[in-house]
């Protein structure tokens, strides 16, 4: 598992960021290479970053070839109150990247999803994680993880007022949230990342399904 070449997209996000930390730290990848719009203002000899227009994902496709892809991508129908391009974010682009990354010799794929990702569900949001979720197994990785975060507590670059008050209100009823209730209970961005890379480093294949209970497990152990 030593000298593993990963790939991170919707690196500048609460998740991403954090994500890209961790996998510098590890002595496990030799490169990382973050796709993104904004710079993420980070320096390190392992980083390699591109800045991109999704639009036109298979220009860069000798950027994928890696081992592992890490896709935190994702918007919130408040920042993008367009359908289409919310779509776009968060289905067609982690897609498109799946599908040329895999096409470049990838073998794992982690995917950000959502609790209640429903590819069923009346909500617009729910329902659109559980079609990528569905649509990236199609592409039949040798290893394929999903993870399913409730609330996500830290810092983001934008704000988001009603988030804000939710993750306030989280923090305060989350010593209630033990036993059985643990899967509802708000998590922090880094201990997501923290599972995430734990979880790739585990060399094991097929699909995995990993809810919130279970990342706040994966990241302590």
């Amino acid at each position: 598992m030593n000298n593993r070449k990963a790939l991170v997209i919707g690196a500048s996000g609460l998740i991403g960021r954090s994500l890209v930390f961790e996998l510098l730290k590890s002595d496990a990848y030799n490169l990382v290479i973050v796709l993104s719009r904004k710079d993420l203002v980070i320096k390190h000899p392992k980083l390699e970053q591109h800045l991109i227009d999704f639009d036109f994902l298979a220009d860069y496709s000798n950027h994928m070839q890696v081992d592992d892809v890490f896709c935190c991508m994702g918007s919130t129908q408040t920042k993008t109150p367009n359908l289409d391009t919310y779509r776009k974010i968060d289905y067609t682009y982690p897609l498109q990247v799946a599908t040329i990354a895999k096409e470049q010799g990838a073998t794992q794929f982690l995917l950000v999803s959502s609790m209640g990702a429903d590819v069923h569900s009346r909500i617009f949001y729910s329902r659109l994680k559980g079609e990528i979720e569905i649509a990236i197994a199609e592409l039949n990785y040798q290893t394929y993880r999903i993870f399913r975060p409730s609330l996500l507590l830290g810092a983001r670059n934008e704000s988001r007022p009603l988030e804000t008050i939710s993750q306030y209100l989280m923090r305060v009823l989350n010593i209630f949230f033990i036993g059985p209730a643990k899967k509802y209970k708000a998590i922090q961005g880094t201990v997501v990342a923290k599972a995430m890379l734990k979880a790739a480093l585990l060399n094991k294949q097929g699909n995995f399904t990993h809810q919130n209970d279970k990342i706040f497990e994966l990241a302590d152990a």
